[in-house]
């Protein structure tokens, strides 16, 4: 067998960005795919292949798959990374909005696996990736349709696991919690955007204040390298793990989600945030007003 192949989406910052160059280190062939190909030019420059993909085009997502397989002939990992964080109270967000969320977070994800899978089995072979959430194990006020795309991508690999299991293909779950990414101020921005004025206001600016902390606060959010980490754990590892949860408060609030009641889950999300909130207000304000750049 040649080189292993891996195909990374989102690619161009954050946990996609750190991934790529993770699998690259480790040998891989890396194709890195986001929708912004001017943001990989460090990529290329290592010697990653960048690629342009909108992935609410089917034609863009065949032709990704079918340009791999041409240069290469192969795919072994799918690092299923591309989504965001569309957040608002479910009475604001327009329906517009929530199924563009859908699209991205999950039948883009699905999609890509689809036309990654004939070759995978072919091979008796591969890791399919899938970035989920913490959130794919709990709500919270404000996030309904972002964690209603994770559970669903919780479910689905649930279900992806024992079925492709008889070629030889894992499937794996990663689980994030607050990662300092442009991530956090985006869904931030978003929320304000859409429920900032109104009876969700007082809400909104709590949740908000927190996703945007976790975009480049230490305390807050860890570092992408985390993701990384588990992801070269489990295409390294012969049987890997199910789910990895990993980063600031990925673990204690899994495992809370799995045993407390869930009024008891609901006042401790309620906790979470206004400690948050208050730790994010008793920042300077010069360090307050500091953000990432959006895409």
């Amino acid at each position: 067998m040649g080189t292993s192949v891996a195909l990374v989406t989102g690619a161009s910052s954050g946990i996609g960005e750190a991934t790529a160059r993770r699998l690259h280190g480790l040998g891989y062939t890396v194709y890195a795919a986001a929708r912004r190909v001017d943001r990989m030019t460090a990529l290329a420059d290592t010697g990653i292949h960048t690629v342009r993909a909108d992935l609410t085009d089917d034609a863009d997502m065949v032709a990704l798959i079918d340009r791999i397989i041409a240069d290469t002939g192969r795919i072994d990992v799918l690092v299923n990374n591309a989504g965001y964080g569309s957040y608002g109270s479910l009475e604001d967000v327009p329906m517009d909005e929530a199924r563009r969320q859908v699209e991205i977070n999950v039948f883009a994800l699905a999609r890509l696996t689809q036309l990654a899978l004939p070759h995978m089995r072919a091979q008796r072979s591969g890791y399919v990736i899938n970035i989920s959430s913490m959130g794919g194990k709990f709500g919270e006020p404000l996030g309904s349709w972002y964690h209603a795309t994770k559970f669903a991508v919780e479910g689905l690999s649930d279900s992806l696991r024992p079925e492709l299991a008889p070629f030889g293909i894992h499937v794996v779950v990663i689980e994030p919690g607050a990662i300092r990414t442009e991530w956090g101020q985006i869904a931030a921005d978003n929320l304000l955007a859409t429920s900032g004025v109104g009876p969700y206001s007082e809400q909104a600016a709590v949740v908000a204040g927190v996703l945007g902390s976790s975009s480049d606060s230490p305390e807050m959010g860890s570092s992408p390298e985390v993701v990384a980490d588990a992801i070269e754990k489990a295409v390294t590892a012969r049987r890997p793990r199910t789910r990895y949860a990993i980063g600031t408060g990925a673990k204690p609030i899994v495992i809370a989600s799995r045993f407390l009641p869930d009024r008891a889950m609901d006042r401790l999300m309620l906790l979470v945030y206004k400690t948050a909130a208050r730790r994010t207000s008793a920042k300077p304000a010069a360090a307050r007003a500091e953000t990432v750049p959006t895409p």
